[in-house]
């Protein structure tokens, strides 16, 4: 077998591992997929790697380790990914193919009694690596299909994968066809529990992303409902005691009346009105959490002088999650506010929020005024806030939320107004009558 075909064979195979990582940050840390400038990069470098590696001579540990940070380099750049979480699943990516590469071959040398599938450099050995690399196409193609996978059977599906492969190098460890050294099997048993122990870490980790970000929710909305309980009972109060005082009002007016001073008596209205304007103001959506949201954000463009228009179409009972629906529309709105806040002229700060039942579709749509274009980064509209904290994970809080029923979220300029539109897909539920 040529030198030049084992290059290309090695070339075409770094290729893959690179293409199939880079799908993996996409699925496993929820960022942007990958296009084709991130492509581009990682099949260079790819290339880069392979060629460099063949004229150095260099062993496999230099290449895994090479092609983990390739891919942890591509991730935040060109695909928004951390850092830390990008070469965490960089480096445990490698160190699975690997793994299984060395399974696989060994276990098709034992099946066929053949010492020439743990030789790369032959016939045999090329057919068990491109078997396992066109495994790996395939599951690259099945992840980069917009399709919800369930967290958890995912963690199950990979647990039980990392535990068979586990028990296939105890297995290989009993065969007497194969000479396989016994440090080499040691090797891979240590690695086989460190992939096993990666799996269960990151799922921990994930899993505290999301219980820290809903607990956050949680807070604002609990803060919420108590401003708004406190707001309705202040408006009562004043309606107890405008009730109380009736009829010096009514004398009032009619003093104002019998002298023809109607200006006066109109003024007087208007402040008599003016402790429950902003409770008859309200939005109710139906959903509480919608219409605390709305609320409290209408209040604080208030505050700010800014126009805030609200036309809502809400379906009654569906199967859209208040706290997804929480994260899109406190997203959408937070960056509305922020945007026409910066606007000089205070007549020209506007947010617009329209809600819309479309068939089975629900269209969530914030316009508002801007001072200047918004920033574009990679191809990616980026928020102009500047606090550190969860922001930029609520960002990507907002896309993940309308990706769980379908949807997506597009935003862009038109002419001088800035709009955003969520799309989301909802069933409806029928009543529970007791």
């Amino acid at each position: 077998m040529t030198d030049v075909f084992l290059l290309l064979s090695s070339m075409l195979t770094g290729a893959v591992r690179v293409l199939v990582g880079l799908t993996l940050v996409h699925r496993l840390l929820s960022v942007k997929r990958p296009d084709r400038k991130s492509i581009a990069a990682g099949l260079a470098g790819a290339l880069v790697l392979t060629v460099l590696l063949s004229l150095l001579h260099a062993p496999d540990f230099y290449r895994m380790a090479l092609e983990a940070v390739l891919i942890a380099a591509c991730a935040p750049r060109l695909q928004g990914a951390g850092l830390r979480m990008g070469l965490f699943v960089g480096i445990f990516y490698e160190i699975g193919g690997s793994f299984w590469s060395f399974l696989l071959s060994a276990g098709l040398g034992v099946l066929l009694r053949s010492q020439d599938f743990l030789n790369t450099g032959t016939l045999a050995g090329q057919s068990a690596l491109w078997l396992l690399h066109g495994l790996l196409t395939v599951l690259a193609v099945w992840l980069s299909r917009d399709r919800e996978i369930n967290r958890k059977s995912a963690f199950r599906a990979v647990s039980a994968l990392t535990l068979a492969g586990f028990l296939g190098i105890i297995t290989l460890s009993e065969q007497t066809v194969l000479a396989i050294p016994d440090d080499t099997l040691y090797m891979w048993t240590i690695l086989a529990v460190v992939l096993m122990m990666s799996v269960l870490v990151f799922n921990i980790n994930r899993q505290y992303e999301v219980e820290k970000e809903l607990a956050r929710l949680k807070s604002e909305q609990a803060e919420l409902l108590e401003r708004d309980y406190t707001a309705v009972n202040r408006a009562y109060q004043v309606n107890a005691k405008l009730f109380h005082d009736f009829h010096n009002h009514i004398g009032v007016l009619r003093q104002f009346l019998t002298h023809e001073k109607y200006g006066e008596a109109v003024r007087y209205l208007d402040e008599l009105q003016a402790p429950v304007r902003n409770l008859t103001a309200a939005v109710w959506t139906g959903d509480e959490t919608a219409d605390y949201l709305i609320n409290s954000k209408a209040a604080a463009a208030e505050a700010d002088g800014i126009r805030f228009q609200v036309q809502v179409e809400f379906p009654r009972r569906t199967n859209i999650r208040s706290v997804d629906l929480y994260a899109i529309l406190g997203n959408l709105l937070d960056n509305a506010i922020e945007a026409a806040r910066q606007v000089e002229n205070p007549e020209r700060r506007t947010v617009a929020l329209t809600i819309r039942r479309i068939h089975q579709m629900l269209v969530i749509k914030v316009e508002n005024s801007f001072a200047g274009a918004p920033v574009q980064e990679k191809g990616e509209l980026k928020t102009t806030k500047t606090e550190g904290g969860l922001h930029g994970w609520g960002l990507k809080s907002a896309q993940t939320a309308a990706e769980k029923y379908d949807g997506m979220v597009r935003a862009g300029v038109s002419g001088e107004v800035f709009r955003a539109v969520a799309t989301l897909s909802f069933q409806g539920m029928e009543d529970i009558h007791e």
